[in-house]
């Protein structure tokens, strides 16, 4: 018999793994070790997400237990994943109900099955667990064994402090074991940590590091202004690259703030003790500091070093630097690139804490270049990451691109719904750029829908001066939406000025797409002048075809067509209208589409698609009415508003009339009734 096995100790009543054992009493105390093994192994990482498989099978075999004890240990409620781990239901309500013997048994087993670098702290770890009187020596040979991942590192550390006589040594692996949850993205974990230093003797480094953490734990979850203060006070206690990292975090809390000179001054600090030839980080905090200022050329360059300079980097808070260099210097491919290599750096690393980053950086790319169902995938993973992570600022971003995204392809209640989520988190924490970007996705929502006062009334304040002025990152990309809405609205006064603005902006090549738009905008306000207009809007065409960029061009077409087919030119609007609606259908812009099918039938043109007619007179009296207005582009809303029902009731109507006349979209109602009821003759 194993020395391992559960004997008298074992509660066979617990739910999880309660069974009905049908093998001989020897297989189910076999399979009952195996259980105890898995349950052991637990304690490496009480919250990770399970057990290294091969290390509890080596120790197994140690054991003298063979694959009928795993079968039986499997039937008992022991699951194997597709990655190579073990899940136990259960599992701490059997390791208790041991006595402390076996367990010491069990955790000596697995310290002779830890092998390689990757195991060895977990291994030293069950060392101590199997020992009945563990020293000291082992409690330091504990906290200075490296390269396992963060949730064992801290699990580690904080039974290293435990075994440390010194109370300055005690708090010292306390807050390098909070530090290690805050990465493995176990925020709750790592305060719990912090606040066990309690009324330890801590030297002022240690000091320091406590609020580092403090501070980066705050960044992620909680008022930025709190985290700054907390980050700044620890670059003045620490040095080296742990004062680096303090200055980077209060600048990264300055932008969420919307504190242009509070970044400024915090990324452009250099603390002492950083070594001279890191020169990464020496462009990155020049870029930055220098983007923002009059020289965007110079930090333009420092940034593209950055990125060029990362094609090795490993490590996911690195990589996510850099993506945010590349946003910053314009380069939106290169920033989703590393968007992508960052989000594998933390998968591989277990970095719980950066997967929620990089996942936003990612999102975030793809909706800049365009790329919206890759960048709704993205928000949505970075969603439930950030929920697992307990990030709620991240979480707001993440709500912010989903509410941009959606304003190309949902109702209005959707996008409301994640602008919601995202100011309700934004005002209460000082998320300024995450509540820019939710109010630019409600008023990129009112446009889509023909709704321009609204628009314009919404992106004033955020693109012009004074206390409600919008984030300084990301006010600019508004401008062109300000413009078009003000224009539409009868009211491009605003506007003009600016215009004055977005035009230095573009000149320091922040968006590939800027000079496209600005071409757009001046076209808009040339409506008086229409040689200029026209010539505007030509030019604007033309730079879109070197930027990329579907939903940009198609609103480009789009605003063209118009103001042609208003300047009775209609066979040039028909073509560009067309190009729009194709467009727009193309990147997911239903909503936007059904705009512009409108607008091409107010041209004369037959859809492209002719329906059959009379499939209409299929509907009853109130389908049809229904069925009217949304192919006018009204959302389910506005119909219900002009036909005194509830939402709920245009929403149940008009599944049943796409389920009847056999059609999947808006923009295919649309042309159905154009077709049918208005045809060209």
């Amino acid at each position: 018999m194993s020395t391992v096995s559960c004997g008298a100790g074992w509660d066979s009543s617990q739910p999880a793994l309660h069974v009905r054992w049908l093998a001989p009493s020897v297989r189910r105390m076999s399979g009952r070790s195996v259980l105890l093994l898995a349950a052991a192994a637990y304690e490496s990482d009480p919250e990770g997400p399970g057990v290294d498989a091969g290390l509890v099978l080596r120790a197994a075999a140690a054991a003298g237990l063979g694959a009928d004890a795993l079968d039986a240990a499997e039937r008992a409620g022991l699951r194997r994943t597709p990655d190579g781990r073990l899940r136990l239901p259960g599992r701490r309500r059997l390791y208790e109900a041991v006595d402390p013997e076996r367990r010491r048994a069990a955790h000596r087993l697995l310290a002779a099955a830890a092998t390689g670098e990757r195991q060895r702290s977990a291994g030293l770890l069950h060392r101590l667990l199997g020992a009945s009187y563990p020293d000291a020596g082992l409690g330091t040979e504990l906290a200075a064994a490296r390269g396992t991942p963060h949730g064992e590192r801290s699990t580690a550390l904080a039974h290293a402090a435990r075994l440390a006589d010194d109370p300055a040594v005690r708090a010292e692996r306390l807050v390098a074991a909070a530090d290690h949850a805050r990465l493995a993205g176990r925020p709750h974990r790592a305060r719990e940590l912090l606040d066990s230093v309690g009324e330890l003797a801590v030297t002022e480094t240690v000091r320091g590091r406590a609020a580092l953490v403090r501070g980066l734990l705050a960044l992620r979850d909680g008022p930025v202004a709190d985290a700054r203060e907390s980050l700044l006070f620890a670059a003045h206690l620490c040095a080296g690259p742990d004062a680096l990292e303090a200055r980077l975090g209060a600048a990264e809390a300055s932008w969420a703030l919307g504190d242009r000179e509070g970044y400024r001054e915090a990324v452009g600090a250099g603390p002492a003790g950083v070594r001279a030839v890191d020169s990464v980080l020496v462009d990155y905090r020049v870029g930055m500091a220098a983007s923002l200022g009059e020289r965007a050329g110079v930090g333009r360059v420092a940034l593209r070093r950055v990125v060029a300079r990362s094609v090795g980097e490993r490590e996911p808070g690195a990589l996510t630097r850099a993506g945010a260099a590349a946003l910053v210097a314009g380069d939106v491919e290169a920033a989703c690139r590393l968007g992508s290599r960052a989000l594998a750096a933390a998968r591989d690393r277990g970095e719980g804490a950066e997967l929620p980053r990089a996942l936003e950086l990612l999102a975030y790319g793809e909706l800049r270049s365009g790329r919206h169902v890759r960048a709704r995938a993205h928000a949505e993973e970075g969603v439930r990451a950030a929920l697992g992570a307990g990030q709620r600022n991240v979480l707001a971003h993440q709500h912010a691109v989903l509410a941009l995204v959606a304003s190309l392809d949902r109702d209005v209640d959707t996008v409301a719904r994640h602008a919601g989520a995202a100011q309700e988190v934004a005002a209460r924490h000082g998320l300024a750029q995450a509540a820019t970007l939710a109010q630019w996705a409600l008023a990129r929502a009112d446009l889509a829908r023909g709704d321009a006062v609204r628009a314009a009334a919404r992106l004033g304040p955020l693109v012009g001066g004074g206390s409600r002025r919008g984030h300084f990152g990301v006010r600019m990309l508004a401008v062109p939406c300000w413009v078009e809405a003000a224009v539409l609205a009868g009211e491009p006064g605003g506007a003009q000025a600016a215009l004055g603005e977005f035009v230095v902006w573009v000149e320091r090549g922040h968006d590939p797409l800027g000079p496209a738009q600005l071409a757009r905008c001046q076209a808009l306000l040339a409506f008086g002048n229409p040689a200029v207009a026209e010539s505007r809007f030509e030019e604007a065409l033309a730079r879109h075809e070197g930027a990329g960029g579907d939903f940009e061009r198609a609103r480009t077409a789009a605003l063209y067509g118009k103001w042609l087919r208003r300047t009775r030119r209609p066979a040039r609007a028909r073509t560009l209208l067309r190009d729009a609606l194709v467009a727009f259908e193309r990147c997911g812009a239903t909503v936007w589409a059904g705009q512009v099918a409108a607008e091409l039938r107010a041209t004369g043109a037959a859809p492209a698609d002719p329906e059959p007619p009379g499939r209409l007179s299929e509907l009853t009296p109130q389908q049809l009415r229904i069925a009217r207005c949304v192919a006018k582009g009204d959302t389910n809303r506005e119909v219900a508003r002009r036909l005194s029902v509830s939402p709920r009731t245009v929403d149940h109507h008009l599944r049943n009339v796409f389920a009847q006349l056999g059609i999947r979209s808006r923009v295919e109602l649309a042309r159905l009734v154009d077709h049918t009821e208005s045809p060209v003759t």
